[in-house]
């Protein structure tokens, strides 16, 4: 979906398809048919923008195929729509059954975390509509925390720097300005956006910048105001923003709120939680760490990464940090000019949540996913963007 700022300039809506897991290029041109054509007409709209995740595998057959190449190009183009971003954070295995760390694997002091995204910016160039000439990836936050020294930290600014150096030969080949958006998340070595600033302004490239996660964002309790300006204070750019929702519990220490939250501790993904303190931000890897455990303090609220769809706040005493989003985009694009021109919804935890808010098959998922990118146009077009056809 695409929108006219007020400046004049073109601001995209995706949503991302690693909500449905795919390993294969078969499996992502099933991804097409099976939901992402059905969201389009669900929308009513000729034309959808999508995050694609391109996993390891797909991603590789892609680059030595081109004839796969263009038969991608095709498909997109044969069910309306397109591609601007493309979700390099998962590497493999998105969809199995058990991810927790495993997502952070392999991070950038590894080769083939280089090597892959290198990848996806050639793959990117070449899936660009005809009419854009920048693209977008976001990517994980140089790695988890631990074990991280001096040695990781030079390793992934060497990787990063030569990242930059391969995207600046890609345009002069191509036309097409490919750029980088490291992803704060909780528990990273980078958490939040101001862990970022420094390393990015060492790094001093401009194909490399922030993705801003609305979720992440709102889990680290970081005040939307706060965090975007001192990114554009230290000159970091942000390549592109996620539209997300964090669980929110107002009353952690009330038995009704802790039964209510367990209902959100599962097997698959990690929920790393946090509550502010008077000596800062306290937090646990996992939500049922948070709630078995007595180590995160229970006297003020708690929030857990966990993406709740954006349309459908969980049922009290619950609820979700969809006013952060709310604050967050208001100053990324409500300004007199964007500060990123890539948004994307991630709800990729729909088959997560607990079992009577799960989509029972393809149109309640599809329904499901056109809902959050109908509130996200609603709130772009509050913000006096203009719907383009």
């Amino acid at each position: 979906m695409r929108f006219r700022h007020p400046d004049g300039s073109t601001v995209h809506l995706a949503y991302c398809t690693n909500v449905h897991p795919a390993e294969t290029l078969d499996g992502v041109l099933a991804q097409l048919r099976d939901h992402c054509e059905p969201v389009r007409r669900r929308l009513g709209r000729d034309r959808l923008g999508i995050g694609l995740w391109l996993a390891k595998d797909a991603a590789r057959a892609l680059i030595t195929d081109p004839a796969a190449l263009r038969g991608l190009r095709g498909e997109l183009d044969r069910r309306g729509l397109e591609v601007v971003t493309l979700n390099g954070f998962p590497y493999a295995g998105f969809g199995a059954e058990e991810v927790k760390y495993r997502v952070y694997r392999p991070d950038w002091t590894e080769a083939p975390r280089l090597d892959h995204t290198t990848d996806l910016a050639h793959l990117l160039a070449a899936l660009l509509p005809e009419d854009v000439t920048e693209g977008t990836i976001s990517t994980l936050p140089l790695a988890w925390r631990v074990p991280f020294g001096a040695a990781a930290a030079q390793a992934a600014r060497t990787a990063l720097t030569t990242l930059g150096e391969r995207l600046d030969v890609l345009e002069e080949l191509t036309g097409k300005s490919v750029r980088i958006g490291l992803e704060p998340e909780p528990g990273c070595t980078v958490e939040t956006t101001a862990d970022a600033i420094g390393p990015l302004t060492d790094l001093a490239s401009p194909r490399i910048g922030v993705c801003v996660d609305t979720c992440h964002l709102a889990t680290s309790f970081e005040d939307p105001a706060t965090a975007l300006a001192a990114l554009t204070a230290a000159g970091v750019s942000i390549p592109k923003a996620q539209l997300s929702a964090a669980l929110h519990a107002e009353h952690p220490h009330l038995p009704e709120v802790r039964e209510a939250l367990a209902a959100f501790a599962e097997p698959r993904f990690l929920h790393q939680t946090r509550t502010r303190t008077a000596a800062g931000l306290r937090g646990t890897d996992d939500l049922d760490e948070a709630l078995t455990g007595a180590v995160l303090p229970d006297g003020a609220p708690w929030r857990a990464h966990f993406h709740v769809p954006l349309h459908a706040p969980p049922a009290p005493p619950l609820t979700s940090t969809l006013p952060v989003l709310q604050d967050a985009l208001a100053r990324l694009v409500g300004g007199p000019a964007p500060l990123t021109r890539h948004l994307e919804v991630e709800t990729y935890t729909w088959q997560a949540l607990p079992p009577a808010l799960r989509p029972r098959n393809r149109t309640q998922l599809a329904e499901g996913i056109a809902a959050e990118l109908v509130l996200a146009r609603d709130l772009l077009v509050d913000l006096g963007l203009k719907e383009l056809p």
